[in-house]
């Protein structure tokens, strides 16, 4: 008796360590996703902003442009164009996680690149402003952050789910701030909303890391288990939206005024 309990015993272990296994193996190719998912996107933002940026800049300096027509250029950042240009990537975050149930996995994919590309569109202005050295030094210094808080959302044992409601209240705050700030135009209100934002969104890349950790355990072997693609691209536009906001914020403060 005393040797089947044990035998029992060691097969339960085993067992438990092959579903654990298992657990393991899927949880990592969902995050390996999710993280190619996002690379692709800053890839397609990457490009357009450059490419149209670089025009931008062109223009500004009086000089003809490469691969947009010049009056193109102008309309997306001198006409009032340029006010649905900064908008619209809200509208598409907003519209994408309100519609995404009736998409196909596919379909959603492809929004998101195209939400990529008009972020791209959207902050391609940076490259007549500031040095291509300095983007490029803040992108680098945003990628080392990044990796860093979300290897530490997990891989940590404790419980970020309370900085939920706290961080998205202040992300809330941060676009009120934004908002007013275009029109009164105040240097002290930037320099506040810069410092803020970085801490905001360092927080909610751990907090967005763990939380998209936890739902996949929760999902896996449920009825959620055939969400879990969309699971993936939803999991990449949140960690990309996080990523640009504290490379945008970032370079308030690192990049040199071209």
């Amino acid at each position: 008796m005393a040797e089947y309990d044990s035998v029992r015993r060691t097969g339960a272990r085993a067992g438990a360590d092959v579903r654990t296994g298992y657990i393991d193996e899927g949880l990592r190719a969902h995050m390996n996703k999710v993280y190619g998912l996002m690379a692709v996107a800053m890839v397609i933002t990457g490009l357009v902003a450059w490419i149209v940026g670089t025009d931008f800049a062109r223009v500004v300096a009086g000089e003809p442009t490469v691969v947009v027509p010049e009056n193109v250029v102008a309309a997306l950042y001198t006409s009032p164009l340029r006010w649905v240009i900064m908008f619209a990537p809200l509208a598409f975050v907003f519209g994408f996680a309100a519609g995404i149930n009736r998409m196909s996995e596919s379909t959603a994919q492809t929004v998101f690149w195209a939400f990529a590309a008009v972020m791209g569109l959207s902050i391609g202005w940076i490259f007549a402003v500031f040095t291509g050295m300095s983007i490029a030094q803040t992108f680098f210094v945003t990628a080392i952050a990044f990796a860093g808080l979300s290897l530490y959302g997990y891989t940590t044992k404790k419980d970020l789910s309370g900085w939920g409601t706290f961080l998205i209240m202040g992300v809330i705050g941060l676009i009120v701030a934004m908002v007013i700030n275009l029109f009164i135009a105040s240097a002290a209100l930037q320099f506040a909303v810069s410092v803020i934002g970085v801490l905001i969104f360092a927080g909610l890349t751990a907090y967005d890391t763990q939380r998209l950790k936890n739902e996949y355990l929760m999902m896996r072997g449920t009825d959620g288990e055939a969400y879990l693609g969309k699971a993936a691209i939803l999991g990449a536009l949140s960690l990309y939206i996080n990523f640009i906001n504290m490379f945008m914020f970032l370079l308030q403060f690192l990049g040199q005024r071209d």
